[in-house]
């Protein structure tokens, strides 16, 4: 387990920090003494989590980004540099999801836009994190899905996380005698605003959702940014290219 204040020092960017799990991992690694970057698409989310951050003490700089726009991506590691002097950790959370349309049935332009935003918008954020993390050392979390290692329906969204979880492999070789470790941690079903729109915000929706999860429940963000938390600290310290799958045995 990390120790408590075990990053002062030192600084995180986290993509869709503004809600869920992104705001959870944001809020966690202040917690650990380490200044945050809360990047996101929607201003107003990113700033509550700065408020939040702010009020328990921690520093937080919010940034818009659209993670699929290169020179957002790197207009916002910028601002890091330029704010706190260095980078040391990244959580690229930032994703999205789409309808149940089947696979023949999914917009040429809706496969665009999740492929642009999961796949694409990890990459680049992995493209200029790295260079910046290299100088001193630390580590990169991708936030891929439980569809990243199983087939679920979504067709889209589910090539678009295996897709994370290849690239975070990958680059995790191409950095393993660096001192940059490289893994991602793998969702099952979370209680995040995401998820409430599967549900559909009904009783019944949200029951279907919990009967296919094993454990009888969903996840917390939180425990979702205990695992991010836990690749970053020197607890994980040999653990590089792992995909960590945290879903209530929801794959097994």
């Amino acid at each position: 387990m990390s120790t408590k204040g075990e990053f002062t020092g030192k600084v995180a960017f986290v993509t869709g920090a503004g809600t869920g799990i992104g705001r959870a991992t944001a809020l966690a690694f202040a917690q650990q003494g380490a200044s945050v970057v809360v990047s996101g698409h929607h201003e107003e989310n990113i700033q509550e989590t700065a408020r939040l951050i702010e009020e328990q003490g921690g520093h937080a700089l919010a940034m818009t980004c659209d993670v699929r726009r290169s020179e957002q991506v790197q207009a916002a590691l910028h601002q890091t540099i330029a704010t706190f002097g260095r980078l040391d950790f990244a959580c690229n959370n930032a994703g999205i999801d789409h309808g149940p349309e089947k696979l023949a049935d999914v917009a040429e332009d809706e496969w665009d836009r999740i492929l642009d935003t999961n796949l694409r918008g990890t990459f680049l954020c992995m493209k200029y994190e790295i260079p910046l993390i290299l100088k001193q050392g630390g580590a990169i979390v991708n936030i891929a899905s439980g569809a990243g290692v199983k087939g679920f329906p979504g067709g889209a969204y589910v090539a678009s996380k295996h897709g994370v979880v290849g690239l975070t492999r990958s680059a995790a070789l191409e950095y393993a005698t660096t001192n940059l470790r490289i893994n991602a941690v793998c969702p099952g079903i979370t209680d995040t605003p995401m998820m409430a729109r599967v549900t559909g915000g009904t009783d019944e929706g949200y029951q279907k959702v919990i009967d296919q999860e094993p454990i009888g429940r969903m996840g917390k963000p939180e425990e979702l940014a205990a695992a991010v938390i836990w690749q970053c600290s020197e607890a994980a310290s040999f653990v590089v290219g792992q995909i960590m799958v945290v879903d209530g045995a929801q794959t097994v």
